[in-house]
């Protein structure tokens, strides 16, 4: 999978997608009828036990600042901020006997609860 980073101005992000979330992601476009020019939107949001989670979903646009990734004919973007959180992440999906979904492996993490699903830096 030949993976193509689109560079903004003052932000290096070194975020990984591997081919079994990729693969994912195009599954549920195609279960969610989602249209197949909507990005995949990664960012991370204050809340959660730790402090801060990530959020995923899919937009119809690209905003001033944005990080791109294409992966094949799958575009992820991340908002500026975000990028600062998930430098060096790598985003994975199980579905294995612990659960089914994302995993984010955050180098960036200091602390994370015990579900998995947010982060303290």
């Amino acid at each position: 999978m030949t993976e193509t980073k689109e560079f903004v101005a003052g932000v290096s992000e070194n975020i990984n997608f591997t081919e079994k979330a990729i693969s994912e992601v195009k599954k549920i476009m195609q279960t969610e009828n989602v249209p197949a020019d909507y990005s995949l939107r990664v960012g991370v949001k204050g809340g959660g036990c730790s402090g801060l989670t990530y959020t995923l979903g899919f937009d119809s646009e690209i905003r001033a600042g944005d990080s791109i990734l294409e992966y094949g004919d799958i575009k992820v973007v991340i908002d500026m901020k975000s990028n600062l959180y998930l430098n060096g992440t790598e985003v994975d999906f199980t579905d294995g006997l612990n659960g089914t979904g994302f995993t984010f492996n955050n180098p960036n993490a200091k602390r994370t609860c015990g579900c998995g699903s947010s982060f303290g830096v």
